[in-house]
């Protein structure tokens, strides 16, 4: 089955340190990142890869969000950049969304969710365990439970499964088709996970946090360096965040034998990088069957 693929920005950040951050902005001033999530066209329903920010979080985002986190990243709070508003300049409705899968549970990858009461949430048990008793001042700043307080329609994993290019445990998702699959990739949380969509040309793998910019993970496809490197104001918060260091760090370099060996049949992206999610968008990844 072929699927059609949507890429949406769900909540643009402006943390500030310029270029040290984002290597593009001038000087030291706001830079730029993204919440790249996926809206998916299927026989099942929409589904949606991570939600990015949600309307309750434009609204209510002192309480949502806490004030750290809002001092940290700076949101935009863009009531129009919400998944559910984007959806529905689709010309979709709330209710068309049955299925969400999310790379993990922070914040700004599930503000969303109640905005979908109809949707299924697909997720690692580790990951919602983690996230349920926030153990720890990181933790109970990137895990938000008023964004996931009502009812929600959960469906958890363990992380077994099948061998996918090299990685192991990689399973499909109940009553999604097997075009879409979650991929573990711990160590920024314990239940952290990539979601790999096909699309009928080529595999895209949303790496969600795993890695944060583009040039971590060098691709054949894509003009970069030959050798990884990130800018200092990522490496930093990537540490800041990072459950388990060594598996963050033997994750990312899967992700670069990955690009490396099966560069031409699948293309990686991460959640916050405003120049992968630009080049996807303008060069409609996969054909005639995305966007």
């Amino acid at each position: 089955m072929t699927v059609r693929v949507h890429h949406l920005n769900c909540g643009t950040m402006c943390p500030l340190g310029g270029r040290l951050v984002d290597d593009r902005t001038r000087g030291f001033g706001s830079a730029t990142t993204v919440c790249h999530c996926l809206l998916i066209e299927t026989d099942a329903g929409l589904v949606l890869v991570d939600t990015g920010l949600g309307r309750k979080d434009v609204d209510q985002a002192r309480e949502r969000l806490g004030r750290p986190m809002r001092a940290l990243l700076r949101p935009r709070l863009e009531m129009a950049e919400t998944a559910d508003e984007q959806i529905r300049r689709l010309g979709y409705a709330t209710r068309d969304v049955r299925h969400i899968v999310l790379t993990h549970l922070d914040f700004d990858h599930a503000g969303g969710i109640e905005d979908f009461p109809y949707a299924h949430v697909h997720v690692y048990a580790e990951e919602l365990n983690a996230a349920t008793h926030r153990r720890g001042f990181i933790a109970r700043q990137r895990y938000r439970p008023r964004q996931w307080d009502q009812t929600i329609q959960w469906k958890t994993y363990v992380a077994h499964g099948e061998p996918w290019f090299g990685f192991r445990c990689v399973r499909e998702i109940e009553g999604l088709p097997p075009e879409i699959l979650m991929v573990p990739l711990v160590g920024h949380t314990y239940g952290h996970c990539g979601v790999a969509v096909h699309d009928g040309a080529q595999w895209l793998l949303h790496a969600g946090d795993a890695y944060f910019f583009r040039d971590e993970i060098p691709q054949r496809s894509v003009p970069g360096p030959a050798l990884p490197r990130c800018t200092p104001g990522l490496a930093l918060l990537q540490r800041v965040m990072q459950v388990d260091r060594t598996a963050r760090l033997l994750n990312q370099q899967r992700l670069r034998e990955l690009a490396v060996q099966h560069g031409d049949q699948v293309r990686i992206f991460s959640a916050h990088d405003a120049v992968e999610f630009e080049r996807l968008t303008a060069a409609r990844v996969g054909g005639p069957g995305s966007r």
